[in-house]
């Protein structure tokens, strides 16, 4: 049976037996004894994505008490309920983002918990997951931002929106009029001054193809 550690972009924690491509944590929010989770679902404002491996390390998945495992489909679900890149196993990348967010935020070099209030801040409302009105049409956004609609989540990405599931995305034109933030507006910032958020090859195998196309 699936354990319950599959994470959606409005950062709810289910059961799936659909993979993710990246792992991550919100600190220990597990029983080892049971592997369930407990009432409360982050113990920490540090919500960070991770890589699956690292240096030939293996851990047990709710095995001990040091973090409770996460799964996200790609980055941008993980972005979209309100994590950010490790700067121990993903070290480039995070500081990537970090410049990024800085520059997008107007903030000097921030240190990680400077970036961890202001993200949740934005990414919680109580227990729920906080939406934010949208300033710019939805199909604006930089590639990588995700929005709310009719209780399903998109991505958008070259120009278009994509329905998200925990098996990947598929083409979805739709009325976003009504649509709400969920990628928190910080990480939007960021994503705009150039950082490329990861995205499920779904996503290319979904859209048309054109010249110049990675193999996948």
């Amino acid at each position: 049976m699936p354990l319950q550690n599959r994470v959606s972009p409005f950062g709810e924690i289910v059961a799936t037996a659909h993979r993710g491509r990246f792992t991550g944590n919100r600190g220990i929010i597990h029983d080892p004894a049971t592997k369930t989770l407990l009432n409360r679902r982050w113990s920490s404002k540090a919500w960070i994505t991770c890589v699956c491996e690292f240096r030939g390390r293996r851990r047990e998945v709710m095995g001990g008490r040091s973090w409770t495992e996460l799964f996200f489909l790609d980055e941008a679900t993980s972005f979209a309920a309100g994590h950010r890149p490790c700067f121990y196993c993903r070290r480039a990348e995070a500081e990537a983002f970090r410049a990024a967010w800085a520059k997008g935020n107007r903030r000097d070099k921030p240190r990680a918990p400077e970036m961890d209030a202001v993200l949740h801040g934005e990414r919680l409302d109580r227990r729920a997951k906080r939406l934010h009105p949208l300033r710019t049409p939805a199909l604006d956004l930089p590639d990588g931002a995700m929005v709310a609609s009719g209780g399903d989540s998109y991505l958008i990405a070259t120009g278009a929106a994509w329905l998200w599931s925990f098996a990947g995305y598929t083409r979805a034109p739709v009325d976003l009029s009504d649509a709400k933030l969920l990628t928190p507006p910080s990480i939007v910032s960021a994503l705009r001054e150039g950082y490329r958020a990861q995205i499920d090859g779904s996503f290319i195998s979904a859209r048309p193809r054109e010249s110049g196309d990675p193999e996948i």
